[in-house]
């Protein structure tokens, strides 16, 4: 195993095609830093279940970047207390 860059492309390029989604068009620097915001800022295993969920919400329609947007909104919510249900 490796942490190198460009295994991590080719890992990324590889399960895209596994899934019958283009290989190309994945905002891995972007997701990495949103799911490192959710494991720091809510609890640890926030970070690939808030990906899990951005990206359902994407494939419902939503911009990734408004689904970034929202969600990163709501972990700044969550650390100031005001998003945790009652």
């Amino acid at each position: 195993m490796s942490d190198a860059p460009e295994d991590l492309d080719a890992w990324v390029t590889a399960l895209a095609e596994s899934l019958g989604l283009p290989a190309d068009q994945h905002p891995v620097g972007l997701l990495l830093d949103l799911t490192r915001d959710a494991a720091h800022g809510v609890v640890r295993p926030a970070g690939p279940l808030t990906t899990y969920l951005v990206g359902l919400a994407v494939a419902q329609g939503m911009t990734v970047e408004d689904a970034v947007a929202r969600t990163r909104a709501t972990i700044d919510e969550w650390k100031a207390g005001g998003s945790r249900p009652t």
